[in-house]
């Protein structure tokens, strides 16, 4: 699952020219389904986001990044969004094969909404219309801290559950397993009978 978050001071989702969802300070999340996505990845994205620092702490302006949405009692906006899981590896034409289809990314999406609010406050938790034209307007929040010159700009971070895959087939009575690791780097591991240790 991929998630981009965005910090902002509002947010809303209008379909059809009618306000379905409106936030204030919190974050806008645009979440997308992979077609390996489980839900044990949703239920790990929910908790992701609901943990992620980006807010500064309001005592100490020198310290930024130390407080998450909860901490900061805000709220958060989710929007469907597969385009996430398109990619341009031929062409100009945007490739979608890695996104979840419609009925399992609904399903894994209805969840992770449900999630988020479940480990939150659902009155704080809204959502936009699964595959609808949605219109989505923000009111950035602007990094402020040492970090940064100015209290312009936007916090916008990308979050994913995707984890190293492994594939595993045989070979002369073997097992082998091709790892990939996180720098994606890929190595194989053997897997001899006990008898051959002996």
């Amino acid at each position: 699952m991929k998630a981009v978050l965005q910090r902002v001071k509002s947010a809303s989702v209008t379909v059809d020219n009618q306000l379905i969802s409106s936030i204030g300070r919190g974050i806008l999340v645009f979440a997308g389904v992979g077609k390996e996505d489980t839900e044990k990845d949703v239920d790990s994205m929910a908790a992701k986001i609901l943990k992620a620092k980006l807010w500064p702490d309001e005592t100490n302006p020198n310290a930024s990044w130390k407080r998450n949405v909860q901490d900061i009692e805000g709220e958060v906006l989710c929007v469907s969004q597969f385009t996430l899981y398109g990619h341009l590896k031929k062409g100009n034409k945007p490739d979608f094969h890695n996104a979840a289809d419609v009925e399992t990314a609904r399903r894994l999406y209805d969840r992770f909404v449900q999630k988020v609010g479940d480990l939150y406050k659902a009155e704080r938790v809204k959502n936009g219309v699964f595959q609808a034209m949605m219109e989505v307007e923000l009111k950035n929040d602007g990094p402020v801290g040492v970090d940064f010159r100015s209290e312009d700009g936007a916090v916008t971070i990308e979050i994913t559950t995707d984890m190293p895959k492994s594939e595993s087939s045989k070979s002369n009575g073997k097992t082998l397993k091709t790892q990939t690791d996180a720098n994606g780097q890929k190595y194989v591991e053997f897997e001899l009978p006990a008898s051959l240790l002996e």
